[in-house]
């Protein structure tokens, strides 16, 4: 029996429709989108803006163009955060953001002098950020939902701080998209990153850069765009300042299926199965009495005391129930509860687990707990 409890870092397994969209491009028509005029080419453009739509309309986005394909969300973020901070001010990120994040920061720390204060995402984020708001404060970078411990920041408020504050928003919407809806006519961000491979129910090798406003980042990486070939500089337009290169068609044309099967499920029935499945996550998991660091939005901590987090994963691969183990590339979140040095299990979910998948991790957890913590 296999149980996959990682969705968090990859959905599995996919709707059949994906894998037939995938399967269709590279036996049908997997030419080079935008390359050249041949009919197999065009289709392949033709798909991929297809993709573009379809993701425009989920979002609540009226252009198309302004969504770039990047190849996960790690890339779109670098897009966004080395392309829009060159120079020295002050940014705000949330206290439970992802090295996608954190990394970059980082470097514009050593690169500008950019300085950065954290904001605590389990109080009033109002309050919260204008505790740590500075004359010299020009952007706000957080997470939507926690890898680690699926803590969810409402993106009404963070768009309400923004605007009072008057700050440029980056969304990383890595967790968020495709189990909870991102209406961007309510909640115009600047830029919002998401991979194509998890909630959206795409293929890896997919991810979007949305950019619905003025802002104009500059390119991480810089190549053929099949666009305006004569200037050496590339393209001041979207989506071709960005898409430097091949793209990733079948994933590309796969995250589209996932995202038309997503449209056809609707958000009602998506957020109800979801909220369904971890209520009895967090039932299970408290009454076998592990210990509980977090519970919301498909995505649990957790760990048996006296346990490391890796051990306790394996022993859990050996009953067939695929977990995450360790500190999920996210060390501020695991500094913040303690775990910096043992790291936690994460189990995450998606709308394809059942409560059959569930009552097996109870018994397995419970068996673990017998044979092994005597």
């Amino acid at each position: 029996m296999l149980v996959y409890l990682d969705n968090a870092a990859t959905t599995f397994p996919k709707p059949r429709s994906v894998i037939e969209s995938a399967y269709e491009c590279v036996t049908e028509y997997c030419a080079n989108p935008g390359r050249s005029v041949h009919r197999l080419a065009i289709k392949v453009s033709e798909k991929i803006y297809e993709t573009r739509e379809r993701i425009a309309t989920y979002l609540g986005l009226s252009s198309p163009e302004r969504v770039v394909f990047t190849s996960n969300a790690t890339q779109a973020l670098n897009i966004a955060i080395q392309g829009s901070i060159d120079h020295k001010c002050h940014v705000i990120i949330s206290d439970i953001e992802h090295n996608s994040v954190l990394r970059p920061i980082n470097l514009l720390r050593g690169k500008y002098g950019v300085k950065y204060s954290t904001f605590n995402s389990d109080t009033d984020i109002l309050t919260s950020i204008g505790f740590v708001i500075r004359p010299d404060t020009e952007y706000l970078i957080t997470t939507l939902q926690s890898n680690v411990t699926g803590k969810i920041i409402d993106p009404i408020e963070i768009y309400r701080a923004a605007k009072k504050y008057k700050l440029k928003v980056i969304i990383d919407a890595s967790q968020y998209l495709g189990h909870m809806q991102l209406d961007l006519a309510s909640t115009p961000f600047d830029m919002i990153c998401a991979p194509g491979h998890k909630g959206l129910m795409g293929l890896q090798g997919s991810g979007i850069l949305v950019v619905p406003g003025d802002l104009l980042p500059k390119p991480l990486i810089y190549g053929g765009s099949g666009s305006n070939s004569i200037d050496r500089a590339m393209p001041e337009y979207m989506p071709d300042r960005y898409e430097a290169g091949t793209l990733n068609a079948p994933s590309i044309i796969s995250l589209g299926a996932g995202v038309e099967y997503l449209t056809q499920l609707g958000d009602d029935y998506i957020r109800e199965r979801l909220t369904g499945l971890t209520n009895r996550l967090r039932e299970i998991l408290l009454s076998v009495g592990v210990r509980l660091y977090g519970c919301e939005g498909g995505i649990a901590c957790f760990g048996f005391e006296g346990m490391s987090s890796s051990y306790l994963a394996a022993l859990l691969d050996e009953h067939g129930i695929a977990t995450r183990s360790g500190l999920h590339c996210a060390p501020s979140i695991h500094e913040k509860l303690g775990t910096l040095q043992n790291g936690l299990v994460r189990a995450s979910l998606s709308i394809h687990n059942t409560d059959v998948d569930l009552d097996y991790l109870y018994k397995s957890l419970l068996h673990i707990k017998k044979e092994y913590l005597k």
